[in-house]
């Protein structure tokens, strides 16, 4: 949604009321969870990566849901029990303004997905207010970073715009660990993906690495507290971020530094973090520690733990995409995916994914997560 009014960037708050980073080694905490206790894991988790040093109770608190599919599938959005857990937390360290922020996307409907993923019911539990990014009444507004863009200033001439109720408030990144057909895995750099950009975020696919940079540069300047809780509870691998083989790994992570807590969630999945694009370009423009000797994990001694994932895996819809990001069909990126005939695109999407995937494959695989433990905590919302 345009809007004539333009935010300028504030300066840094003081020390203890919510630093963009933490002072010194970054810190991310992995912590091994069951069904019964994982509300006061999310809490230690959160606790041991230093979360009240980070974040203000004084300031509102964005908390940002992810929605990958508006289907429930197991590793693939937010968990209830992932909200539910930050909430309490949250709630006990003296935070009373918090506020779930979700956004669709142009072949996901948040308002389903909040519904089908459970998050209405923690949200309504709690009384927590709501925000769907990309639906007014929410409004968007000019932005002028002041730290050098990559790739967004060219992608969008126009102006780069992020969601008015964005700065000035803390923000936590809730993604899940999964493999992803663009990035190899997402994390909290890719969970922002969805809330700073509008719907033409997709425009950036063929930069996305670049991309999800730039936007972790934006999120410093105009967030004076970021956090991130990452769900391992079901787990996803393949070709993500919704048609995957999920696998029980009863984890949660957590860390003040988005880079740092995605190269601790990659290495556990098998990757070797720096040779993730995303990461390394991160790491090397000060935004956070990408380098996995140089971050201090407490908790669980990871240091063995290799999932084998696999992050090269495509469906038949990445593979159409592929070949218009970075194949033969490059040339003609702009006709297909930014003139009105984009909207076959979405409908090969919704068609695959909603129609033939999720029939074919999704619903076995959606059965058989129900009937573990986890599954049954989830039915249980």
């Amino acid at each position: 949604m345009q809007d004539e009014r333009y935010f300028t960037p504030v300066p840094a708050q003081d020390p203890g009321k919510g630093n963009t980073k933490p002072t010194g080694r970054s810190v991310v905490a992995v912590v091994a969870t069951r069904p019964e206790t994982v509300l006061e894991d999310v809490g230690q988790a959160m606790g041991m990566a230093g979360v009240q040093e980070v974040l203000s109770p004084e300031l509102a608190t964005l908390l940002k849901i992810n929605i990958s599919w508006q289907h429930w599938y197991p590793g693939c959005s937010t968990t209830p029990w992932q909200l539910e857990g930050v909430v309490k937390a949250l709630q006990g360290l003296g935070h009373q303004d918090l506020i779930a922020a979700h956004n669709g996307t142009v072949v996901v409907d948040s308002f389903e997905g909040e519904e089908n993923n459970k998050h209405k019911s923690v949200q309504d539990k709690y009384h927590l207010p709501t925000v769907h990014l990309d639906t007014p009444p929410n409004v968007w507004i000019d932005y002028k970073p002041r730290a050098e863009m990559l790739v967004l200033n060219d992608i969008f001439p126009e102006g780069i715009q992020i969601p008015e109720i964005f700065p000035g408030k803390n923000i936590i990144q809730l993604p899940t660990m999964k493999t992803h057909v663009f990035t190899t895995m997402t994390g909290a750099m890719k969970n922002a993906f969805g809330g700073l950009l509008h719907r033409k975020r997709h425009w950036t696919h063929s930069v996305i690495h670049e991309t999800l940079v730039d936007l972790l540069a934006i999120q410093q300047e105009i967030h004076p507290g970021i956090f991130a809780v990452m769900d391992g509870t079901f787990a996803g691998d393949g070709p993500g971020p919704r048609a995957m083989r999920w696998h029980i790994k009863d984890r949660i992570l957590a860390s003040a530094d988005q880079v740092a807590i995605d190269a601790v969630a990659a290495h556990m999945m098998g990757f070797d973090p720096m040779k993730l694009k995303f990461i390394r370009l991160a790491h090397e423009r000060g935004l956070g520690c990408g380098d996995i000797s140089q971050i201090d994990v407490v908790g669980e001694d990871i240091s063995q733990v290799n999932w084998k994932f696999t992050g090269t895996e495509n469906t038949f819809a990445s593979r159409g995409q592929k070949l218009i990001y970075w194949g033969p069909l490059k040339p003609l990126e702009n006709f297909l995916l930014r003139s009105p005939l984009a909207s076959w695109a979405y409908m090969a999407s919704n068609l695959y994914h909603n129609g033939y995937w999720l029939n074919t494959h999704g619903k076995g695989r959606i059965n058989a997560a129900l009937k573990t433990e986890w599954g049954r905590l989830f039915e249980s919302y």
